[in-house]
């Protein structure tokens, strides 16, 4: 399948494209999420990757094989509003854009779970301050 043709119509497909270290990221960053929002908001695939929403953008989860993210390797965390997240702890790099804030990581050893929680449940609070107009 040509990467310009890619097209998931489930998650578990989306996992066995991905090269294996990527899957295995891609899958537990889904399941701590899935997990931290606890029933808010819903999950669906766009640019073919997991994308979280409640009344707006929350995060998603951007494999590097998938094209349009940004990054050679790894697999892309990435919170809609990083901007307007307290993230004290700097857990989060900036980049060049100024609203989406991220971590990318290469293992699942890399992930710090109650540093990422801790970001997903603010960004659930915020979302719930950002009321559909």
């Amino acid at each position: 399948m040509a990467k310009e043709q890619l097209k998931f119509w489930s998650p578990v497909e989306l996992l066995e494209f991905l090269p294996r270290d990527e899957a295995l990221i891609t899958d537990v960053l889904r399941e701590i999420t899935i997990e931290t929002l606890n029933g808010y908001g819903k999950e669906k695939l766009s640019y073919n990757v997991p994308f979280f929403y409640g009344n707006k953008s929350i995060c998603l989860i951007f494999p590097a094989s998938i094209p349009r993210s940004g990054i050679k390797n790894g697999v892309l965390f990435g919170f809609w509003y990083g901007n307007r997240l307290k993230d004290e702890s700097n857990y989060l790099t900036h980049g060049t854009n100024k609203q989406i804030f991220y971590k990318v990581y290469q293992s699942v050893e890399e992930i710090d779970i109650p540093a990422l929680t801790g970001l997903i449940k603010e960004a659930v609070e915020l979302d719930k301050r950002l009321c559909k107009k």
